[in-house]
């Protein structure tokens, strides 16, 4: 058996490489769960290609959902931000694009910057299971996290101080909405990234590694992300 086959058999046991894509991160991947678009599909097609595998594409509207589909052995990889309380489950490639997250608020509040946020009586809406919601759940220390389906949706539903999320929706979110601002600097820098389950082989986890490397230096991501209508600087 080949390295190669090696590979493709350790990571798609089944013989068909199942990816969980996050419509729910409008950056990665567009359309709805049943017909998916962008970076992350674009990546797990060229990823089967050069493996030789046929792709199967399962979409999901939160990344939680696509870390269980992983983790419970329905899907080979996903695509998440890199996160330590994921760690344990996951093997992280590098990172081939960089998020922001931000923090909104209503334009007549009293919050002038992110540095501000953490202070008793603030409440900040989160998305749940989002590698944000991660993040603040461990760092915030005074102000509360409140989850739901989106961080800006919970965040106007429930009459928030605070909404928190991904730079590119909330400002589009806080522009068409009206009376909103978006507040600096941005409290994380999101590392997007393959996942794959930890137990793989470690020759698996090299080659995954070099794939998204060799995709990144040869353009392929910047690419992919031009098509899909997003900023090719997010490449990292």
């Amino acid at each position: 058996m080949s390295e190669l086959d090696a590979v493709a058999t350790d990571l798609a046991p089944t013989g068909t490489l199942r990816a969980a894509i996050n419509v729910g991160n409008p950056v990665l991947a567009q359309g709805d769960p049943a017909d998916p678009s962008g970076v992350t599909v674009d990546l797990a097609r060229r990823l089967g290609e050069q493996l030789g595998l046929p792709v199967e594409l399962t979409g999901f509207t939160a990344a939680r959902q696509s870390f269980e589909a992983m983790r419970d052995g329905a899907a080979d990889l996903c695509f998440l931000a890199v996160d330590p309380a994921r760690a344990v489950e996951v093997t992280f490639s590098p990172p081939y694009v960089l998020i922001t997250g931000v923090f909104v608020v209503a334009d007549d509040s009293a919050i002038g910057s992110a540095e501000e946020v953490d202070r008793p009586g603030v409440r900040v809406g989160v998305k749940e299971g989002s590698a944000y919601d991660l993040h603040l759940s461990r760092e915030l220390r005074q102000a509360e996290v409140v989850r739901g389906s989106d961080g800006v949706t919970v965040f106007a539903e429930q009459g928030l101080e605070v909404g928190a999320g991904i730079r590119q929706p909330v400002q589009a979110w806080a522009d068409e909405r009206g009376g909103m601002r978006v507040l600096e600097p941005e409290f994380m820098q999101i590392r997007q990234a393959v996942g794959i389950p930890v137990d793989r082989a470690e020759e698996t986890k090299a080659w995954v590694a070099d794939f998204v490397e060799q995709a990144i230096s040869d353009g392929f991501v910047a690419e992919a992300l031009r098509r899909s209508g997003q900023d090719e600087d997010l490449v990292r």
